[in-house]
Order: structure tokens, then C-alpha cells, then sequence
């Protein structure tokens, strides 16, 4: 594919979900093989496919499926509402337009606290239905292109890759005749509420230089946030929790942890002697294995004898 080529097919009628799945699906196959075909390809002209009708309906199909779909952002508007009193067909027209025409502008999320483990609180934040659709579509874009990046030491919110997996290769790493004895856990300190959007979106960059596609992912970042007492805050930092589109930018922050550990073993300890050379000098050699923010700069170290 040249960098500038179309990469749908136009097409305006909009299509019912099981034929909307099947063309999103063939795409992202199609994204994701050009995507591993090369590492240096910058993807343009992907705007036109988080419009298309067929990736709106199935990130429709997405939101309207999802647990959350009784809950509303800012605007009080339910799934429920707009199938009884708007209408899907019209509700996903209007958003396309918007998106078409420039206008479409995310809003702020609605903030709820939660109590997680141990007494603390989780501060969540809301789109509206109609933020959420528009995500899930950028989402259905951006993330086959991503994936073909991510390392394989990554699972957390990642496609057929669950917590079991990434327990299964901590016991597969401990095990002889590999021998990684020590699992140090980590948790990365409010992760989601701290990522730097500068260095986020320059990472989003390395693969996309469709500006609209930026500008879209930008403008979520910064909606800001509405809280409990009614009062705007702006975002400078992070990606709220709750969002579609925030696990999958999380993991492209976070994938710069991932590249610089797998650095690290590829150049000291990717063979037997280079490992049994640092012991000898009284240096460790580790692995990491990543679950979202959970994690640690060393995550299985042997022991160092």
C-alpha cells in the first residue's frame, strides 16, 4: 500500500452488523498484515475509515453491547434514549457528518470515584454515548496497526491475551531449565491519570501521520474532565479510565518500557553465556512481563550466585 492510498472502499450505504463486522474485520487484517510488513510504514488517509458506516455501526454494536451501556456521560444520554427517541440510523448519521465535516468535538467526561482494594478510590471518567461510539471506531483503526508493534511480553487489554496469560509465562520463566527465581510485582502510580501527552502523541506519530486522526486522538486527551460538583477541570495529563479508546493508548505509552527492557536483554542477555557471564560478576538477568500498569522493571530476576 503507498502511504497516501485510500485505504476503504467509500462506501455510504450503511450496513447491517454482521456485514459491518466482517468489512471492519478484512481491514484490520489488512492494517495489521501492511503494519508488519513495515515497521517504518506512517499510515495516511485512515480518517476516512473512523467515519465509514460500516466501522460506525460496528462500534456501535460495541457500545451498545457493553455493560456500560445504562450508564451516560455529561449529557444524560443512554443507549436506551437514543434507540427509543433518536434513532441508531439517524444517531450514527449525525456523528458521521460531524466527523466529515470537522465539527465533531469530544466533550468532557463525566467523573465517578469508585472504592478499589485496601480502601482507596478510582476516579473513572464517562464519555457520552456519542464520544464512545467515536472511540470505539478510532479504536477498531488504530489498534491492528499497534499491534503489530507490541511485544509479545505485553497482555493486559490486548486482543486474546488475558491476566492467565501472563501468569502462565511467569511460571513458564521460573521453571527449569530458564530458573528465574525472584518475581518482583510493581504497579506504576496512578498510570493512567499521569501519561504525558506529548510523548504519547509523538509515539502515535511514529505510525500515523493521517493529522486528522491525530488531531481526533488529541482532542479526547484534552476534553477535560466534569466533576461530581459540576466543575470543568482540564486535562494536561493522562487519559481517563473508562474511556474505549485509554487502554490501547495506554499501552502505546507504556510499550516504551517494553522496548527499552527487551533492548536491555537482546544486547546483555539474550544467550546463555552472556547470562552466565553477568552472574559470574555478581549481576542479575530478568525478564519483564507487563499487565497493563502492573508491572516491574524486573520482573523475574534470577538469582545471582
Amino acid at each position: 500500500m503507498s502511504e497516501d492510498a485510500p485505504v476503504n472502499s467509500g462506501a455510504v450505504r450503511r450496513p447491517d452488523p454482521d456485514s459491518a463486522y466482517l468489512a471492519v474485520r478484512r481491514m484490520q487484517i489488512k492494517l495489521h498484515r501492511w503494519a508488519g510488513e513495515d515497521s517504518s510504514h506512517r499510515f495516511g488517509d485512515l480518517f476516512n475509515l473512523v467515519h465509514d458506516p460500516a466501522f460506525l455501526v460496528h462500534a456501535w454494536e460495541r457500545v451498545a453491547s457493553n455493560a456500560g451501556a445504562r450508564t451516560p456521560g455529561i449529557d444524560r444520554v443512554t443507549v436506551a434514549y437514543i434507540e427509543t427517541r433518536i434513532g441508531v440510523e439517524e444517531f450514527l448519521d449525525g456523528i458521521r457528518s460531524a466527523l466529515k465535516s470537522g465539527e465533531f468535538e469530544p466533550v468532557e467526561v463525566r467523573q465517578v470515584v469508585i472504592p478499589k482494594s485496601g480502601g482507596k478510590l478510582r476516579k473513572l471518567g464517562i464519555p457520552t454515548v456519542a464520544d464512545r461510539v467515536v472511540q470505539a471506531s478510532l479504536k477498531a483503526v488504530l489498534e491492528p496497526i499497534f499491534e503489530a508493534d507490541f511485544l509479545p511480553c505485553s497482555y493486559g487489554f490486548r486482543p486474546n491475551r488475558r491476566a492467565h496469560d501472563a501468569i502462565s509465562e511467569i511460571h513458564f520463566l521460573a521453571s527449569s531449565p530458564r530458573n528465574y527465581h525472584w518475581v518482583l510485582e510493581a504497579d506504576i502510580t496512578a498510570c493512567f491519570d499521569e501519561i504525558d501527552h506529548t510523548a504519547l502523541m509523538s509515539r502515535l506519530r511514529g505510525r500515523i501521520k493521517d493529522k486528522r486522526v491525530c488531531a481526533l486522538v488529541r482532542a479526547f486527551l484534552k476534553s477535560g474532565v466534569m466533576t461530581a460538583l459540576g466543575e470543568a477541570d482540564e486535562t494536561v495529563a493522562g487519559t481517563p479510565q473508562g474511556g474505549i479508546l485509554s487502554p490501547l493508548l495506554a499501552n502505546i505509552a507504556l510499550s516504551a518500557l517494553d522496548e527499552h527492557f527487551d533492548r536491555q536483554w537482546r544486547e546483555m542477555m539474550s544467550t546463555d553465556k552472556r547470562r552466565r557471564t553477568r552472574k559470574r560478576k555478581g549481576l542479575g538477568n530478568w525478564r519483564i512481563v507487563r499487565y497493563a500498569d502492573d508491572c516491574a522493571p524486573r520482573t523475574l530476576m534470577e538469582v545471582v550466585m
